[in-house]
């Protein structure tokens, strides 16, 4: 496979700090006169207040550290670049040194904008969750901070549109309980970074946890067309294209008749053929009192032994060809004759299991 990357004997990238951690940036030939003489007036400013060496000094110091806190924040909006894939590596060679690890490429991939894709939130979610639960403390200090950003910017986006709560909710219940456990240890399991940060940031999803509790939905006033005018066999259609159980128990509260259209026996055999093979069904059979089968209480049944089947409207893709992780939307540099076929959709378990060594 052709070499993608940088000669192995270059100097390297260069690297700024962001608020999300350190970020790769490269110039485009921008003219920075503007700057320059800005520059140049700070420091005329000092040489004109200089009153003994000892404030020449500090005038100097003072005028640098303008000059590179002003250059760092233009560059993060004219000059930052950064690739949306991440190639996957798992041993050192000639050109690339060391690995790539889960932090590395949660940094990389650009999950904050992600959120903002309804396709792609969910899957954001469940990654995070999946995160929290067994691989939080083999994140760097930058991916720790890039992390919790990225939650704290979804649970903004839920209060504001007061959309997907549940899915925050069970996400922070599990966040909250590792870090309870992580900090009761402390000194058993490894936390990077100080503890009075992990203990902080737990009372920050508390906060956020109460937030979500208290979340009132208010009851939307329209005088046009509702859920409830439209015929019975559309409202049941509807039902049937529902593929999470909670969704179908949570609107057959809203009127009578999506009441009657979500104990349909019939749908809750789809979604039990949806997310469990048939094998499964004869090792956990329930019959009602009538000697039919119970397919509704069947399917809260084999949820307890069985994973679910996953459905996202987009996910990343990994190529075959080059071992590159990236979202379809943003391409990467493949080499292959056909593309097309060297792409493998990630499902968030997936992604886990790509950075285990």
């Amino acid at each position: 496979m052709p070499f993608l990357g940088q000669d192995w004997r270059s100097p390297g990238w260069s690297w700024i700090k962001t608020e999300d951690g350190w970020k790769r940036f490269q110039f485009f030939g921008c003219d920075l006169g503007e700057d320059n003489n800005r520059d140049i007036n700070l420091e005329n400013l000092c040489d004109e207040n200089k009153e003994n060496v000892y404030m020449g000094d500090v005038c100097e110091v003072a005028a640098k550290k303008r000059k590179k806190d002003y250059f760092n924040n233009n560059t993060k909006t004219q000059f930052f670049y950064q690739e949306k894939w991440i190639y996957v590596q798992k041993e050192s060679t000639r050109e690339r040194h060391g690995y790539c690890t889960l932090g590395e490429a949660f940094n990389r991939l650009d999950f904050s904008s992600a959120i903002q894709d309804v396709r792609r939130f969910n899957y954001v979610v469940k990654l995070l969750q999946l995160i929290a639960r067994s691989q939080l403390t083999s994140l760097s200090g930058a991916a720790q901070k890039n992390y919790f950003n990225v939650l704290e910017k979804i649970v903004k986006k839920v209060l504001e549109d007061q959309q997907n709560p549940r899915l925050i909710k069970d996400l922070l219940q599990d966040l909250s309980s590792t870090l309870s456990i992580l900090i009761r240890e402390v000194g058993r399991s490894v936390l990077v970074g100080n503890i009075n940060i992990w203990v902080c940031r737990l009372e920050t999803i508390l906060n956020w946890e109460q937030q979500l509790n208290n979340l009132q939905i208010p009851k939307q006033l329209s005088s046009g067309m509702t859920l409830s005018d439209l015929p019975l066999h559309m409202q049941n259609n509807i039902l049937y294209k529902f593929s999470d159980a909670c969704d179908i128990i949570n609107l057959g509260q809203a009127t009578p008749t999506l009441h009657m259209l979500s104990e349909d026996r019939q749908l809750w055999k789809k979604l039990c053929q949806f997310h469990f093979a048939e094998k499964q069904f004869c090792r956990h059979l329930i019959l009602s009192e009538k000697g039919q089968v119970d397919w509704k209480m069947m399917y809260f049944t084999l949820q307890k032994y069985y994973p679910q089947k996953e459905q996202y409207g987009d996910t990343l893709h990994f190529c075959k060809h080059c071992s590159i992780l990236f979202w379809k939307d943003s391409g990467h540099p493949c080499t292959a004759n056909d593309p097309d076929n060297c792409l493998m959709p990630v499902s968030p378990q997936h992604f886990i299991d790509l950075f285990k060594f």
